[in-house]
């Protein structure tokens, strides 16, 4: 679950709360008009403005979903119009009907506790102003009653609150976690596992960011370790992972941050140098040339150039978004460097020179 689909459904459970609300209240109301318990003004003015409020926002709040009513206004709103209609209707009784006022207030605490059961101060306002005025109209006597049909529902709710915002925050702590730990899958499928730079998918997307925000001033070199297949064979590839460690960290330390850096193949590597100049990319590729020469690393089949492991590399500026273009012509000037001797740069324009 992401975090938009965990705002969709907060908003979703709040448009369900509020539609079972005055779906409810709604209903209450029609059965107080068409089935009263007392015919005396059976139907009241607070009771028919219930009706039409309801009904005219449960239909407006179906049809633009998007708009958000403020439930903390509307249950309070309904909690004053209960209670007019209580106190509208309750003094004109030969005598005060403490049934009467006791499903009065059951009735607006049933409806509170079915639509808020996790809300506890859409439930108060909601039930308040109703309990306030069945206790003034009823005797002293009924107000410990009444007190407790109101207490009993305010502490189930409030619990409930309670566990519901603990397992809201847990479950928010958890999708944030496994978001953290998608993020870190994700960026470890984007590098290579044993010299930690970007691997090809890595690398392509470095590139889609890169080009999106400026495609002009880029360079590209490969690089390639000379007799790399010789020194696996005669050292082992125990030994020549470590040669790989150690190469691609000379190479990362010699460019900066901003440059791309991949493991482009076996002993093969790709650096793009973002906006540079010809003179300064050429600068580059000399500096990580001789960082990995002064790691002097033994190689004894690498006789005819040094005694330690080298690099060859090929260097081809970045033309708009043709990034096969680039590779292909830095391809050329490494095969024609590790033909000159190896252990050489060799750009491409030099190459078409030639």
């Amino acid at each position: 679950m992401t975090s938009q689909s965990w705002r969709a459904l907060r908003v979703k459970k709040y448009q369900f709360s509020l539609r079972l609300f005055l779906f409810l209240n709604l209903a209450s109301s029609l059965f107080s008009m068409l089935s009263p318990m007392h015919h005396i003004l059976a139907i009241t003015v607070p009771l028919v403005m219930i009706t039409v409020i309801s009904a005219g926002l449960l239909l407006g709040h179906w049809a633009w979903a998007e708009r958000k009513i403020n439930i903390p206004a509307i249950s309070i709103l309904f909690g004053c119009l209960w209670a007019w209609h209580v106190a509208t209707k309750t003094p004109l009784m030969h005598q005060p009907n403490f049934s009467y006022l006791v499903i009065a207030l059951l009735s607006v605490l049933f409806v509170g506790a079915i639509a808020f059961s996790n809300n506890i101060i859409a439930f108060t306002l909601h039930s308040l102003p109703v309990l306030v005025t069945c206790l003034l109209l009823s005797d002293g006597d009924q107000w410990l009653r009444m007190l407790y049909c109101f207490a009993l529902p305010v502490i189930g709710i409030t619990i409930q609150s309670v566990i519901q915002k603990r397992y809201d925050n847990f479950a928010h702590g958890l999708m944030y976690k496994l978001l953290e730990e998608r993020q870190t899958l994700n960026d470890l499928s984007m590098l290579d596992p044993l010299t930690g730079l970007y691997n090809r998918r890595g690398l392509q997307n470095r590139l889609e960011t890169l080009l999106s925000l400026d495609a002009s001033g880029h360079y590209v070199l490969l690089l390639d370790i000379d007799y790399f297949k010789a020194y696996n064979d005669h050292y082992g590839h125990m030994m020549g992972d470590q040669a790989l460690i150690q190469v691609s960290a000379a190479i990362r330390n010699a460019v900066r941050s901003r440059d791309i850096v991949t493991r482009y193949g076996g002993e093969e590597f790709m650096v793009v140098l973002t906006s540079t100049t010809p003179e300064m990319a050429l600068e580059t590729a000399e500096r990580i040339r001789q960082r990995v020469y002064d790691l002097k690393i033994s190689h004894m089949f690498n006789h005819s150039v040094a005694t330690n492991v080298t690099v060859s590399i090929g260097l081809a500026p970045l033309l708009g978004e043709d990034m096969e273009g680039a590779l292909e012509q830095a391809d050329k000037a490494l095969y024609e460097a590790k033909h000159l001797g190896r252990n050489n740069i060799l750009t491409s324009e030099a190459l078409q020179k030639a």
